[in-house]
């Protein structure tokens, strides 16, 4: 089954699921727009989830996903809201698949699993998850510790399993998008080029810094707690620095603290927050509409393959 069945879309575009960006208003606009958006429940209370998950009902008729981070504290009301609210697709990450996909497969949810490595695709299937997102290094937010590039992971991963690959990490053309599927994938998921959008709900100080970054403003940081792709600020640095002079987990978790992903993200301090994005954030350069965006997507992947199919 290709993914637009699977999930009763036009387009074969998944929005992810990103802290701090992914409300109502973004998910909705764009599923309206033919993709599958997605409500990041990551950022929220389970009382805000229902809110959004509510709201986006109201904004569109068309089908949309949740994601779960399985790290989640209160993932079991999150579960909860989700059957009590009839939604129909879950996509689960940063964690053991097994723990939840039989429990929502039973209310007759869709589920997909974010996996950076084919090892864990592999317990995704098994676990019977209907798709996988092969998520490479290039991603941004929380990344796998394997460090596997895109270009070598969704290869990787469409050898090793049955059901169908979304590709993730580095992806935000219509021409990006046909190298994944040549690659094998079945679609894409996009987070960075929606976190540019009028409809994220990241703050306006944040995707100005994601349309001004170039080739080498993210890196990899915190690789002793949880990896994550960074812009690099003030608060990079001082993460940098306290790697680099060994410290501890617990010191690591002290700087990190509470509430720095909001700080940057969601309130826009661009010096003391910590700012989530993806390599392919140099590529993106402007703020759009988010069904532009998923139009633009789906246009450039079609003159892509006529132009290869005409030389």
């Amino acid at each position: 089954m290709n993914i637009t069945n699977l999930f009763n879309t036009k387009y074969p575009i998944v929005q992810a699921g990103m802290i701090w960006a992914s409300g109502w208003r973004l998910a909705s606009a764009v599923s309206n727009a033919g993709g599958l958006g997605m409500i990041g429940s990551g950022s929220m209370y389970p009382d805000v989830l229902r809110y959004h998950i509510q709201q986006c009902k109201a904004a569109t008729d068309k089908p949309f996903a949740v994601n779960v981070p399985l790290l989640y504290p209160d993932i079991d009301k999150h579960i909860q809201t989700i059957i009590d609210e009839e939604v129909k697709i879950v996509f689960t990450s940063a964690g053991n698949p097994k723990t939840w996909t039989s429990v929502l497969k039973e209310k007759g949810i869709t589920v997909v699993h974010v996996v950076s490595s084919s090892k864990f695709a592999l317990k995704a299937q098994q676990a019977g998850c209907d798709a996988v997102v092969a998520e490479g290094f290039e991603a941004g937010g929380h990344n796998g510790r394997e460090e596997t590039t895109s270009m070598v992971l969704i290869p990787a991963v469409v050898d090793a399993v049955q059901i169908p690959v979304i590709a993730a990490g580095g992806f935000a053309t219509g021409r990006q998008m046909l190298a994944a599927m040549v690659l094998g994938a079945q679609g894409i998921q996009v987070g960075t080029r929606f976190v540019a959008t009028h409809e994220a709900s990241s703050h306006i100080n944040f995707k100005n810094a994601v349309i001004n970054s170039e080739e080498g403003d993210t890196l990899l940081s915190m690789k002793k707690l949880a990896p994550v792709r960074l812009l690099r600020n003030h608060f990079f640095e001082a993460v940098k620095q306290a790697e680099l002079s060994g410290a501890t987990e617990e010191e690591m978790k002290t700087l990190l603290g509470r509430g720095r992903a909001k700080k940057g993200m969601f309130e826009g301090d661009l010096d003391e927050g910590e700012l989530e994005i993806g390599q392919v954030s140099a590529l993106v350069k402007d703020i759009l509409p988010a069904g532009e965006v998923v139009e633009n997507i789906w246009r450039e992947y079609n003159e892509c393959l006529s132009k290869l199919a005409h030389e």
